[in-house]
């Protein structure tokens, strides 16, 4: 038989877009006192996906002497142990002997490899599985679901070809996991015609299908076609459940219909199904986030008359609602609540807190809230570390930064990029260059990949001392690192260029930006006229800002500001720049 190509790629659990997301006066202390005790409903910075499909096969062996059964067992334990390659050989080592492999085994070292996205290996065990065994629908969505989570579209549907040449037909949990892929990725218009060749299959779609589908249209088409897709899943006699119409209440949200969504809710009962807290969690955060505090209130009461208990989520919704309002010591108080019901707070419930402290230069209050967090059993994440270390720096206070920075990994929370980008632009900021330039190596050497923050941080650094020459290196590094500078990133070197009088570079930098299809803003012109006039190239000055003006590209605001700055520039009024050279 022929062998699998190596063209293949990793595991991702089939795919489906289903979430159980959360949204975060007088009216605020009554709705602070309208909640009754609830269970402790812990919620998660990633809360999990539901499967696509939990069908389950059981495991079957073939007949064999016992020194096989003995290399079987061997086979079971290392690929319990999570020993994939140790499993691999045994695996072969078997087949060498004539014995076929056991699919269930297979697709569980497929899934292994692909999770560790050794791809090459993956395809080696399908490969075996082919030649000596007999792949199902399951192992052969393992393989397309890592492909998908890759990105390597084409490479999963060669897959799927290979998989109906060999006489195994796709299922529902295939088209799943394609349309998900699609859908993810911003190309609807390939999920639907995934969907049609479903139904060419004689392949009937589930609610996952349909709810995959809804979620991407209220992105890319709106709420108004999500819902005709609703319409469309209901013909088909297909109901669904709350995942399907807590996307369609948060995709009302998101368009600004906080009432139909009020209504949405309301007439869920008659269609057979109650709202839960998350339905309620995502109309609270869309009212609150408009001030509506009032019908945050009535929200609230008639959740809990209706037997829908606040959780977590609900509190950390109030809280950074609260905190956003600038009440603090309200949002304190229906913390004190929360954990008064038995709630335990989670970092969500926290972190508004402690931004808050930190806004308001309160950084005793922002560290002592962290050491709160952890004496109550939360361990604070990075996001805490990060809101932190950023008020420090700013406060001047980068060597107390990188002392709580040099602790992160041994209290179990490692820096990300974020936390790098705070600290090289904070030491920077306070003179310690040599540092910040460490910080730089051993970020990389880390694996941690510098972002668009960093190379604009470190742009803006070293202009700002004049080292323009080395920012203009950076911009060039940037875009070779597969980041396109922005009209900031253009920005920032321009105004390097500027305050050091260079002006021929400055202009050639603007003829870059242009041709790299960087689309220069009012702040390009204001920074290339002033610097210009300040560099004695007034004339010039005048007559760019006199063309620019008539075109509509800088206010007249800037123009007259310009005229007071540098009143010389009235001397050339009525002239154009070749009049003044004759």
């Amino acid at each position: 038989m022929a062998v699998l190509s190596t063209e293949f790629f990793p595991h991702c659990s089939p795919l489906s877009t289903h979430t159980k997301p959360y949204s975060p006066s007088s009216h605020q202390n009554c709705i602070i006192s309208c909640i009754n005790p609830i269970p402790n409903d812990l919620s998660s910075r990633n809360p999990p996906r539901i499967r696509v499909s939990t069908e389950t096969r059981s495991t079957h062996f073939q007949s064999i002497d016992f020194k096989e059964t003995h290399l079987m067992k061997l086979l079971n334990r290392s690929c319990k142990a999570g020993k994939y390659s140790e499993s691999l050989y045994f695996l072969e080592c078997m087949v060498n002997k004539g014995y076929k492999p056991d699919v269930i085994l297979c697709t569980k070292l497929i899934k292994g490899f692909l999770n560790s996205r050794n791809v090459e290996k993956a395809v080696r065990v399908m490969a075996i599985l082919e030649s000596h065994g007999e792949p199902d629908v399951f192992a052969y969505n393992a393989l397309i679901s890592g492909f998908c989570k890759m990105n390597e579209i084409e490479s999963a549907n060669r897959v799927l070809n290979r998989m109906r040449n060999r006489g195994c037909s796709p299922d529902v949990v295939t088209y799943n996991i394609l349309i998900g892929s699609f859908c993810s990725r911003g190309k609807l218009g390939l999920a639907m015609k995934v969907l049609d060749q479903l139904l060419e299959d004689n392949c009937h779609p589930t609610v996952i299908t349909y709810t995959i589908l809804i979620e991407a249209t209220i992105v890319e088409g709106g709420i108004n076609e999500a819902m005709k897709l609703l319409d469309e899943m209901l013909s088909k006699g297909l109901w669904p459940d709350m995942y399907t119409y807590n996307a369609v209440i948060r995709g009302m949200c998101r368009e600004g219909m906080v009432d139909r969504a009020f209504e949405f809710i309301k007439n869920l009962p008659s269609k057979g199904c109650e709202p839960d807290v998350v339905s309620y969690n995502i109309l609270l955060r869309a009212f609150l986030n408009r001030g509506r505090w009032g019908d945050g209130e009535r929200l609230i009461e008639k959740m809990i008359s209706r037997g829908c208990e606040p959780n977590v989520v609900t509190y950390s919704i109030l809280i950074s609602s609260l905190c956003h309002d600038g009440k603090v010591e309200d949002a304190i108080d229906v913390l004190k609540v929360m954990m008064a019901k038995g709630l335990t707070p989670d970092t969500y419930s926290y972190d508004p807190l402690i931004s808050a402290f930190c806004k308001d230069g309160r950084l005793d209050l922002a560290i002592g809230f962290l050491d709160y967090m952890i004496s109550n059993g939360c361990s604070p994440d990075i996001v805490n570390y990060n809101t932190i270390l950023a008020a420090l720096c700013k406060s001047g206070s980068a060597n107390q930064a990188l002392e709580i920075f040099e602790k992160l990994s041994r209290m179990g929370c490692p820096p990300n990029v974020s936390t790098y980008n705070t600290m090289i632009s904070g030491l920077w900021n306070s003179g310690d260059r040599i540092r910040a330039l460490e910080m730089v190596s051993e970020m990389v050497n880390k694996g941690i990949d510098p972002d668009e923050i960093t190379y604009n941080s470190l742009i803006s650094c070293l202009c700002r001392d004049a080292m323009v020459e080395e920012a203009i290196g950076l911009l060039v590094d940037m875009e070779s690192s597969g980041f396109k500078p922005t009209v900031i990133s253009y920005n920032t070197v321009l105004l390097g260029l500027c305050k050091v009088h260079n002006m021929d570079m400055a202009i050639d930098v603007l003829v870059v930006m242009v041709e790299k299809g960087c689309q220069p803003n009012e702040t390009t012109y204001i920074l290339l006229i002033e610097g210009m006039a300040y560099a004695g190239w007034r004339a010039e000055a005048m007559e760019l800002a006199n063309s620019l003006l008539s075109m509509d590209v800088i206010s007249k605001d800037f123009f007259k500001r310009l005229n007071k700055t540098f009143p010389m520039i009235n001397v050339y009024k009525g002239f154009t720049l070749s009049d003044i050279k004759k």
